[in-house]
């Protein structure tokens, strides 16, 4: 029995079933079942094949596949023959090893390093101590090779004259010692001499010698200390200040970086801070001992001075920190002084020039600018980029543009790979609206990070939602926590939520995709061309002469446009509360025509299967010579199948001659018209025809009545009498 070398618990080999996941282990047996599950191993890169990568674990080869990655296949930079690190899944009854990600990939990420051989587990430093035992081993002396007879020639020349050297003449007894020899007369008659004077002294001259010679040694000690301070000093070596962009062409150097600690992250092996200064963040791990934090004192926000080695690692600027410390007082400010000037000029945008000739989008042109200041300045100051859109077509579109833009910023500021997962999201949203429910998911993940992590509140980008009263309490909450909000709207916001929002930018008339993108092209103006072709993708009809010449210019013309819609409206309701980055990505930017071909064929037959259902079941009225059509949504449509209602409606308003159509469901209805409707009005008649019917306006982005399921037939006519006579007056 043994101690585990983590917790100490006895155990059989030197580590117990608890930590085996903590430390990496090397395998020195030859068949795949030597391997123990769940383990983690140190590999090699084998090779890539298009389901994953092949890793070579001492004398067995597993795949990783795919499915099992944190990233896409195409963006590991994995190179054969390069060391990684790969947990055991699996070992099939056919010697197949399915392997498992992870995320640390340094052998000081984890806690220990084992040997994993066929007669049993034990540690890498006992085997490598023995092989230095070996090594350092001392060679046989020549009295060893000869037996103790050394020839005459090789003795010392000098023997004779050491202990004279050695013999200090002020102190005969310890001369005596080294020599082994006796005193001569002379020398006994000097050493009584000597000795008299101390022996015959008074006691107050013993005293006053003994305080001088005290004096004479603290004047020694300080006067060495001194030289000592000086010397160090001498030889503490120039270490110049660089700045971070700039730190490739200086790996291997030790260099002094100045900035802010952004987050500090303990792993089960170093503490990695991030740091950030006036040119952008890198990763500087510091090692006490594994899994314990170094510099328990340095937190999220400080400014500090911090000294290490450039070293590249998988292609990946690290510094490996030598020393780390707070900056305060007038050094504090220097360097924060430093990084405010340098942060607002790299925030503003470089150019606000609009993607297209738009009247409705140039009266806006400073909000536009404002807008992406906002947001590049998060991506400079290490925030997250959080972007809440609806889940259609114009919010997915939208949230792309804006993540097309803020990806490459994110890419240049940090040198880890995965930041762009890590300093950017987006999230879908139900109906556009940001109700609590949507709210507290955030604050929770928000406030778990910053307690975790020591990360930033996000920047919250709300694109095609927002805007409307019925995102109040969300709004407040953020607020609360001082979470900055943006929001891009094709439509104006409600006079209850202006004061909750830090930046604005609503174009009414024109889409948020319209909206998103030209604050995308100001964000980062190397994505321009891109862009160009989002907007025509957002209207469903009467999209501006300048947005379709815009995307034929990008090789779109409208009939592809057309296609794009449909599939990222396919696409928008499935799995809606996901962000489908790279899916969406293949469809608006690689422009994958065969894919938006098909997935757009799937969202035609969806929506024609439906109208055809539907469209018969219209109850037609005619009031005052205003047409309306009435749907039952609860009875003449298929719930949890696409097409969602809201689109379904949509479709049926521009299909449909009638002036009003109205989408009756079990306790709500959805109106939908060309006639500027004031909702308000419709209500307060609602509140007077059926004062039990508990109607309300929930604020959503389109024409929305809530109401008491008992008094659905009350409200719906109440509905169309009122609807009808606002169309009457407005054609009058």
């Amino acid at each position: 029995m043994g101690n585990c070398i983590i917790c100490g618990t006895s155990t059989d080999g030197p580590v117990c079933d608890v930590h085996q996941e903590d430390v990496v282990f090397d395998f020195e047996g030859d068949e795949p079942s030597q391997l123990t599950a769940d383990r983690y191993y140190r590999g090699t890169v084998d090779g890539y094949a298009d389901f994953g990568v092949f890793v070579n674990i001492g004398n067995v080869t597993g795949l990783l596949h795919r499915s099992k990655l944190d990233r896409r296949l195409e963006s590991l930079d994995w190179e054969p023959g390069e060391e990684v690190f790969v947990q055991v899944n699996n070992v099939r009854d056919n010697g197949d090893i399915d392997l498992g990600w992870s995320i640390r990939q340094s052998e000081r990420e984890f806690r220990g390093v084992l040997v994993d051989a066929p007669d049993g587990d034990y540690l890498l430093d006992e085997a490598e101590e023995d092989e230095e035992g070996k090594a350092a081993e001392p060679e046989p002396t020549a009295d060893e090779q000869t037996g103790g007879n050394v020839p005459e020639e090789a003795e010392p020349e000098d023997v004779s004259d050491e202990p004279e050297e050695a013999e200090p003449e002020e102190e005969p007894d310890a001369a005596d010692e080294q020599s082994g020899g006796t005193p001569s007369d002379e020398e006994l008659s000097d050493a009584v001499v000597t000795d008299e004077p101390e022996t015959e002294e008074e006691p107050e001259a013993v005293e006053e010698a003994a305080e001088t010679e005290a004096e004479e040694a603290e004047e020694t000690e300080e006067f060495e200390e001194t030289e000592a301070d000086e010397e160090a000093t001498e030889a503490e070596p120039d270490i110049d200040r660089v700045e971070v962009d700039s730190l490739r062409d200086h790996v291997g150097d030790v260099v002094r970086l100045e900035g802010e600690i952004v987050s500090a992250r303990q792993t089960s092996g170093p503490t990695v801070f991030e740091v950030r200064d006036e040119t952008g963040v890198v990763d500087c791990a510091a090692f006490e001992e594994a899994g314990v934090r170094a510099y328990p004192d340095i937190e999220a926000d400080d400014i500090v001075r911090l000294d290490g080695e450039v070293r590249l690692r998988r292609d990946e600027i690290q510094v490996e920190t030598e020393s780390l410390v707070e900056l305060t007082d007038d050094a504090r400010d220097t360097v924060e002084t430093r990084m405010d000037e340098a942060l607002d000029d790299r925030a503003s945008p470089e150019t606000t020039e609009l993607l297209g000739d738009d009247d409705a989008l140039e009266a806006l042109a400073d909000d536009v600018s404002a807008a992406a200041t906002a947001i590049r300045r998060a991506v400079l100051e290490s925030r997250p980029v959080v972007i809440r859109h609806d889940a259609t077509t114009d919010g997915y579109v939208a949230g792309a543009a804006i993540e097309r833009a803020v990806l490459p910023l994110v890419e240049d500021q940090h040198a880890s790979a995965d930041a762009v997962y890590h300093y950017f999201d987006r999230r879908p949203l139900e109906d556009g609206v940001y109700d609590m429910n949507d709210a507290t998911k955030d604050a929770t993940r928000m406030l778990s990070d910053r307690e975790q992590h020591d990360e930033k509140l996000p920047l919250f980008v709300f694109a095609a939602a927002g805007s409307t009263e019925a995102s109040l309490d969300g709004l407040e909450l953020l607020d609360i926590y001082g979470a900055p909000r943006v929001v891009l709207d094709g439509q104006p916001a409600d006079d209850a939520v202006v004061d909750e929002i830090d930046t604005l930018v609503t174009a009414d008339g024109r889409t948020a995709a319209t909206v998103a993108a030209n604050v995308a092209a100001a964000t980062n103006d190397d994505v321009r061309e891109d862009l160009r072709h989002l907007p025509a993708v957002s209207f469903w009809e009467d999209a501006p002469e300048t947005y379709v010449d815009l995307a034929a210019e990008a090789d779109v013309d409208v009939e592809d446009a057309q296609k794009l819609r449909e599939a990222i409206a396919l696409k928008a309701f499935y799995q809606s509360y996901e962000d489908k980055r790279e899916l969406i990505v293949d469809l608006l930017f690689e422009k994958r025509t065969g894919l938006a071909e098909q997935v757009s064929e799937q969202f035609r037959t969806k929506l024609d299967s439906e109208l055809d259902t539907a469209t018969p079941n219209l109850d037609e009225r005619d009031v005052d010579g205003v047409s309306v059509a009435v749907l039952d949504t609860e009875a003449y449509t298929h719930t949890y199948d696409f097409p969602p209602t809201r689109l379904l409606l949509d479709e049926l308003d521009r299909r449909h001659e009638a002036d009003v159509v109205i989408g009756a469901g079990k306790d709500e209805l959805h109106v939908r018209t060309d006639t500027d409707l004031d909702l308000d009005a419709v209500v307060a008649s609602l509140q007077l025809e059926a004062p039990d019917a508990g109607v309300s306006d929930p604020g959503a982005r389109r024409p929305k009545i809530e109401f008491l399921a008992g008094e659905r037939d009350a409200v719906l006519d109440a509905v169309v009498d009122s609807v009808a006579e606002q169309v009457v007056t407005a054609s009058a």
